[in-house]
């Protein structure tokens, strides 16, 4: 009898340590390719210096990211890309193409050739995240929320790594460049290995209505909805949070003790703490539900922002606290949208509903990412990151509306 209950419990231990090894090589990934995402926010101060770059040339060096991200959803979503190809192979691609992209900004010499290098970069991007998580999907049926949330974790922490790169010293800008490509090229090597796992659907045909069609559908309606108010908040936070920190230090950008500083508070707030907030998250969303968890963290960045004006003028450390709680809780709840739309959206399909859902969120993002330096030249910069509030509080009400349905049952096992 212990023998034949050791050879049933095997299979369950091996499925177990697969996916492990599959989630831990997908989040390796993440973080090495998305290191491409913010490569060019990071170096601003070198380019203001070589190219007489502007705040608002700034700015489109950012926007240029998203709307390519947005572009490349959109083809994915439409082509049912993470539905039709092998996710490995996919992945891989898009960070090959995304390090090629990158690297192309060393010779641009200014925005002109800058910007549609950007946009590819972001293009490229698509291929990484909504594949990425669909493949670590198919491996965690269960703890798919923490699994989940360790994957947008650690494409948090590769977003922050160029500022860490920046923030070591007085190294190149172009060196940052080179480095968050190889990076890339590294995270294709990494990815190669991973299959998909049990829960993997059979290969859906081509159906180009099938994502649209899923925002038909209430529960996946209210849940994008939900991801709209979090995405308002979110990479606009991320892209302002160092002009927001050096000017309530009253800092300058070119002086080296100053950047070592904003580089490491920056990777600190972006990826370590949004690491960890994606975790805990992820495993409060499978033991008390996706809507609870997801409408909490909302509730508590939105604090945040509307804190952010007594902040600003608070003392070193309490900045940097109220920062690092923000940093968490802005993206603690992104994961949770994504495994919530691989549950409720029609299984063959799930991967082009959540590519659709990214392509609509990031969307949003470039007038938020715009919004906040304006509203910084009209009020300074001490009352700029509030109008971000307005998403989160949202995205709540949405998600609690979620939470009535019956289909919100189909969350998390039971889990609302």
């Amino acid at each position: 009898m212990a023998v034949a209950t050791t050879q049933l419990q095997r299979p369950s231990r091996d499925a177990a340590s697969s996916a492990r090894r599959a989630l831990g090589r997908v989040a390796l990934a993440a973080v090495l390719a998305n290191s491409t995402w913010f490569s060019a926010t990071a170096i601003v101060p070198a380019l203001q210096h070589d190219w007489g770059l502007t705040a608002a040339g700034a700015a489109w060096l950012v926007v240029a990211v998203q709307a390519g991200f947005i572009a490349g959803s959109i083809v994915a979503a439409l082509l049912n890309l993470p539905d039709r190809l092998e996710l490995r192979r996919l992945i891989a691609g898009a960070a090959i193409a995304a390090a090629a992209a990158n690297v192309a900004l060393v010779p641009a010499g200014g925005l002109a050739a800058a910007i549609p290098a950007r946009f590819f970069v972001g293009v490229a991007l698509a291929g990484v995240y909504a594949p990425g998580v669909r493949l670590v999907a198919t491996h965690y049926v269960r703890g798919r929320g923490v699994a989940t949330g360790v994957v947008v974790g650690a494409l948090t922490l590769g977003s922050a790594t160029p500022h860490l790169v920046r923030g070591l010293g007085d190294i190149p800008w172009q060196a940052v460049i080179v480095t968050t490509s190889v990076l890339a090229v590294l995270a294709a090597v990494v990815i190669r290995p991973v299959m998909a796992g049990p829960a993997a659907p059979a290969t859906a045909p081509l159906d180009l209505g099938a994502a649209a069609r899923a925002l038909r559908d209430r529960p996946v309606r209210l849940t994008t909805l939900g991801y709209l108010g979090h995405m308002w908040e979110l990479y606009a936070f991320w892209a302002w949070v160092p002009a927001f920190f050096v000017a309530s230090r009253r800092s300058l950008l070119d002086n080296d003790p100053a950047r070592l500083e904003t580089g490491v508070v920056v990777f600190a707030v972006i990826g370590i703490a949004g690491l960890a907030g994606s975790v805990l998250a992820g495993r409060l969303a499978d033991r008390i539900g996706r809507t609870t968890t997801t409408s909490a963290a909302m509730l508590v960045s939105a604090a945040c922002c509307m804190g952010s004006p007594v902040a600003y003028g608070a003392a070193t450390a309490a900045l940097v606290a109220v920062l690092l709680i923000w940093g968490a809780s802005v993206i603690a709840d992104s994961a949770q949208f994504s495994a919530a739309v691989t549950e409720l959206a029609e299984p063959a399909y799930a991967g082009s509903a959540l590519t659709l859902q990214l392509a609509l969120g990031f969307a949003l993002t470039i007038a938020s990412i715009r919004l906040v330096p304006v509203f910084a030249g009209a009020v300074g910069w001490r009352f700029a990151l509030l109008p971000l509030a307005a998403g989160p509080l949202a995205g709540a009400v949405a998600m609690l509306r979620l939470r009535r349905l019956p289909a919100a049952r189909r969350l998390a096992h039971g889990r609302r």
